[in-house]
């Protein structure tokens, strides 16, 4: 388990909150948050304790997938609504990106969703190793200025930390449609040898991932005319 000093609690760029919440939002923040939210918790020193997956859902699952950063929620709730048996952690510090996801949660009865509405980065430091079957990283700030590149989520730390929790043969699947942030992604993962880009020819990376139910973020993206682009990374041995 790597120990998360004080020093590591790192600032969180972005918006916490955007319009007021709606009521029944509101309700759902109050209520049904604190009882499937990720228990991240921190020791006297600021260490992150050791999180165990298996005591998460209340029952066993196959497998766990993590979502950072679901925005609206519609990815994760497809997902979790096709595979009940697979555990699934949303990481979304976006407020009303949480209520929206909660309000899906409680309509699709979607017992196997657990969200951690704070820095993703804390539920990787608290997982154990070889923990994760699937990571989605989709449409992440891509942070265009240059000073504000040490904001993205692909880094040295980061990438660290996915090699360290993600099982062999584990995969992460990166959407952008930013082109500058898509050749940022495959700078910081191409070399590492821990992972292998699956690619092997352009249709690979302008192909949607298999049963894809695209998100509200991707049809803005289209409309304005951007190219998604899809990276599917493996975890290697």
């Amino acid at each position: 388990m790597t120990e998360t000093p004080d020093r590591r609690r790192r600032k969180l760029h972005g918006r916490r909150v955007g319009k007021p919440l709606k009521p029944r939002q509101a309700a759902l923040i109050e209520t049904l948050l604190p009882r499937i939210r990720v228990p991240v918790a921190r020791d006297a020193g600021g260490r992150v304790l050791p999180l165990d997956p298996a005591g998460l859902f209340g029952r066993p699952m196959t497998g766990l997938r993590l979502e950072i950063g679901f925005g609206g929620g519609e990815h994760l709730a497809a997902r979790a609504a096709e595979c009940p048996d697979t555990g699934f952690i949303g990481c979304e510090p976006f407020l009303n990106g949480a209520a929206k996801m909660l309000a899906q949660i409680e309509a699709g009865g979607l017992a196997n969703v657990r969200v951690w509405d704070g820095d993703a980065r804390d539920v990787l430091d608290a997982l154990p190793d070889g923990a994760i079957d699937q990571v989605d990283l989709l449409y992440p700030d891509p942070w265009p200025k240059l000073r504000h590149h040490k904001r993205r989520f692909v880094q040295a730390d980061t990438r660290d930390a996915l090699a360290r929790t993600m099982k062999p043969g584990a995969l992460l699947c990166v959407a952008t449609d930013i082109p500058d942030y898509a050749r940022w992604t495959l700078q910081q993962l191409v070399p590492d040898r821990r992972f292998r880009w699956l690619a092997r020819t352009a249709a690979d990376w302008r192909t949607p991932f298999p049963g894809w139910p695209g998100t509200r973020y991707e049809a803005k993206a289209l409309k304005a005319g951007r190219v998604p682009v899809y990276l599917t990374f493996r975890r290697e041995a």
